[in-house]
């Protein structure tokens, strides 16, 4: 019973928190309607969210983070000096990248990856959700491209979330 009303207890706190701290009251009909909320819109968004996988490994997830935000920080510099370069070096190009991940968590931080750093944008995902079209905005050697996403960013992914080969 307690978890049909309270799908996401974590979420539901945090929403209640972020209630308070926005009215900046805890008086009782300010606590009685952000509990009202917290209940509430979890269970609206319930049919919107990624299923949580049951099994995921923090540390390699936390290794990930942090060599994406090295590659976020690298990406930066190249892209500044791309565009301060003449325009007409530039190589921009759309690839597709083939994804072997099974888990719609790992597949939306593939996407959110690709797109966060600087210099490539995920432009589309098949219905299939079996490629990514990904834009680069230089991009020398396509073969070379999917590569790298796939070994840099795919491959630690299928690690965190334990995806099976397909």
């Amino acid at each position: 019973m307690i978890r049909r009303l309270l799908p996401h207890p974590a979420e539901s706190f945090l929403l209640l928190v972020v209630w308070l701290l926005l009215v900046g009251s805890v008086s009782f009909g300010h606590l009685l309607l952000g509990a009202f909320l917290s209940i509430v819109i979890p269970l609206l968004v319930q049919p919107l969210l990624i299923e949580r996988p049951y099994r995921w490994h923090p540390l390699r997830l936390l290794r990930f983070l942090l060599m994406v935000m090295g590659d976020i920080l690298v990406a930066n510099f190249q892209v500044a000096r791309l565009t301060l370069g003449p325009v007409e070096r530039l190589q921009p190009a759309f690839v597709e990248v083939p994804i072997e991940l099974d888990n719609e968590l790992a597949i939306s931080v593939l996407v959110s990856v690709v797109s966060l750093t600087p210099g490539s944008l995920s432009a589309d995902l098949s219905t299939d959700r079996r490629t990514l079209l990904v834009h680069g905005l230089h991009v020398e050697d396509k073969v070379a491209m999917v590569a790298e996403i796939k070994d840099r960013y795919e491959a630690r992914l299928k690690e965190i979330f334990e995806c099976s080969p397909t």
